[in-house]
């Protein structure tokens, strides 16, 4: 149900929108153009520092305010402390308070800049479709939407109160006020609308030209293309998604669900930041086409002339989407129980070559894709186990996550695998309520011997394995880093956590100069760990520092979290947390006839980049974390030169004095002895 007013409307939030090459004027009240929701639909939006916010995540807030906002309009000066003011009056009462910036066209970092110079402590969401404002049926700044939470009606759009509306300070004077009130108390709100004075945004797809545009919207020629493209890999027979776009119908069918799924982000599967870098096969939909889909939904999705693309012919996912391996190797099967939790499995495969060989590919076939949360590989000289070498853990004979079935190496790059020893596995499996058994294949790629590759490809991961969650924190900041001490070249990176990871950047920081962000995840998504390959591999020149910074959501409005009561800690299961990015780059004077490694250098600087979270190069005794925090009552003994700090150099007596009393601990007899 819509209704027509001047303003759009929100329901318990309030939104700011911001624009570019607009023009100041007061918006008309029952302005039969605009149609206004009765109901804000859900969405997921970035905000200007780079984070995402999702509507129905604040379905437990007593009321939800949205405050339109454009960048530079004039009027934003008087409407900031006004609406900053409204902010802190409901500071506890559970009110949730956002701006929108809803031109589509306005620089986020512009954005940020101007909202802190207006003082605003809200976030400012990037609309850049319009998507969302645009349904609500915003049409200037200074306007404020109240949502009711618990059924998700607009229940007032327009002035935020008679100061702004009228230019003066009557009595009674906040219409916003008012009806949060009302939302709180669970009464119906007095006054509806109001119009308020702001700046104009225009809405292209909101006139009557483009409404006549959107029902001529072709499916055969526009909507099945971008399918094919970007959906149908997935939604074909034999292939990861639950239903097949194999035909108009299907998708008409799923077109509500289709429009959700776009306007909350879900789908396609792919978090990295358009804002921020540029990636190799982004499945990612681009604005165009994403508008494309949506007005099409939004226009009935009609049928339209032409041939069905989608029906054209059967597409059945292949067996191996690269092609026939050359080497399949088999992992033992596993009884997956229905319920309880299994520890990671490490099976082991001899290995079957005989020859060293050059690996240009690797994909996973698996079979119980409920079940299998991951498969990491290394290799295992004769007589050892994951156990002895831990630091063999790094994808070398294949591996698997959600999302991520196959990795192929650059042009010219390979890994190198030896003969001899074993090929291990690190296998993670998730009961889902059946048991199952799994049975996983990996199949390997290799180089020719008559192409093989020049340049060898490198691979660990930036970890802090110190993170501690509190209970009930929404917004659980983590940082960790590591230093490069050679030039490399960075080629991908995978961000991973668990189920209360939320948001994650990378940032690389050169020697001299401030950090840049080269990967921004905004929603972090368990169900989908993807392995994002920058288009131009990033210089890293040495003394470099790659700065992983992650986000949770140890809060009830989580809802994968398992117990927001719980401190959470670095663990193996998805219940525990990690905070993991798996970086594949190369040493930039490597190559295969002239191998050189420094992994084990810059590793060995990986535990200060753990707690340094000032990122200073030192541990001051605050930062402590893990088993060094017993260490606080002796700090200024570790703390040769008396800087404050505990640095790389004045860490290493540290560490042997620790392993030493680890030795000794294990060799204690036990109380039975």
């Amino acid at each position: 149900m819509m209704r027509r007013f001047a303003t759009a409307t929100g329901i318990g939030l309030v939104l700011a929108v911001s624009g570019i090459g607009i023009h100041t004027a007061v918006a008309k009240a029952n302005d039969n153009s605009v149609v206004v929701a009765e109901r804000a639909d859900n969405f997921r939006l970035v905000d200007a520092e780079g984070r995402a916010h999702e509507l129905y995540r604040l379905k437990d807030a007593s009321a939800i305010v949205f405050a339109t906002h454009a960048l530079g309009a004039s009027d934003m000066q008087k409407f900031a402390p006004e609406i900053e003011a409204l902010k802190a009056a409901y500071a506890d009462k559970g009110v949730e308070f956002m701006m929108i910036n809803a031109t589509g066209k306005d620089n986020r970092d512009a954005v940020a800049a101007e909202a802190e110079k207006l003082g605003l402590s809200m976030p400012v969401l990037m609309d850049d479709m319009q998507l969302v404002s645009g349904h609500l049926g915003v049409t200037s700044t200074s306007q404020v939407f109240v949502v009711n939470p618990k059924n998700w009606e607009v229940v007032y759009h327009g002035a935020l109160n008679r100061t702004l509306a009228e230019g003066k300070k009557p009595k009674g004077a906040s219409y916003a006020a008012d009806a949060i009130d009302a939302v709180i108390a669970g009464q119906p709100v007095s006054v509806e609308t109001v119009a308020a004075k702001g700046t104009s945004i225009a809405f292209p797809d909101r006139t009557a030209a483009a409404k006549v545009a959107h029902a001529n919207i072709s499916y055969a020629e526009e909507v099945a293309p971008i399918l094919e493209a970007k959906c149908v890999t997935c939604h074909q027979e034999g292939s990861i998604a639950p239903f097949a776009m194999d035909r108009y119908e299907v998708v008409k069918g799923f077109a509500p669900m289709i429009r959700e799924s776009i306007r909350t982000d879900r789908m396609p599967p792919w978090d990295a930041d358009p804002h921020v870098g540029t990636f190799k096969d982004d499945a990612s939909l681009t604005e165009e086409q994403a508008k494309t889909l949506i007005n099409w939904i939004e226009a009935g999705a009609p049928r339209g002339e032409g041939a069905d693309p989608l029906a054209a012919e059967r597409r059945v996912a292949p067996e191996w989407p690269l092609g026939e391996p050359d080497l399949i190797v088999e992992i033992p099967e596993y009884t997956v129980p229905a319920s309880g939790v299994v520890d990671y499995q490490y099976p082991m495969v001899p290995n079957p070559l005989t020859e060293g060989k050059w690996v240009k590919a690797s994909t996973a076939k698996v079979s119980q894709r409920q079940a299998v949360h991951h498969i990491l590989s290394g290799l295992l000289p004769e007589g050892t186990t994951f156990g002895d070498s831990m630091e063999a853990l790094g994808g070398t004979v294949g591996g698997y996550t959600v999302g991520m079935e196959s990795v192929v190496q650059p042009e010219n790059i390979g890994v190198y695998v030896p003969p001899g020893g074993n090929w291990g596995y690190q296998m993670h499996y998730t009961p889902f309520g059946k048991e199952v058994v799994s049975a996983e294949k990996i199949g390997l790629y290799f180089y020719d011997e008559d192409e093989l590759p020049e340049l060898r490809m490198r691979e660990t991961a930036l970890v802090d394995q110190f993170i501690t969650l509190p209970p009930h924190d929404g917004n659980h900041k983590e940082v960790a880093y590591f230093q490069f001490p050679a030039d490399a070249i960075l080629h991908t990176a995978v961000v991973h956590a668990h189920y209360r990871g939320t948001y994650s950047k990378l940032e690389l920081q050169k020697p001299g100069e401030e950090p840049e962000v080269i990967l921004n995840v905004p929603f972090y998504d368990f169900n989908w760990q993807r392995m994002y390959e920058f288009e131009e591999p990033i210089d890293i020149p040495a003394g470099s520092k790659l700065i992983a910074t992650y986000i949770y959501d140890n809060s009830a409005r989580n809802p994968a979290n398992p117990d927001p009561s719980e401190e959470v800690t670095w663990g193996d299961q998805s219940f525990e947390e990690m905070f993991y990015t798996s970086l594949r780059y190369r040493w930039k004077d490597e190559t295969v006839d002239n191998p050189v490694n420094y992994t084990e250098q810059m590793l060995e600087g990986r535990l200060i980049g753990m707690m340094d979270d000032n990122l200073d190069e030192k541990v001051q005794v605050e930062e402590l974390r893990g088993p060094f925090a017993r260490l606080a009552p002796q700090f200024a003994l570790g703390d040769v030169n008396k800087d404050g700090g505990i640095d790389a150099q004045e860490f290493v007596p540290i560490m042997k004095m620790l392993q030493s009393q680890s030795r000794r601990g294990s060799e204690e007899p036990s109380a039975g002895e």
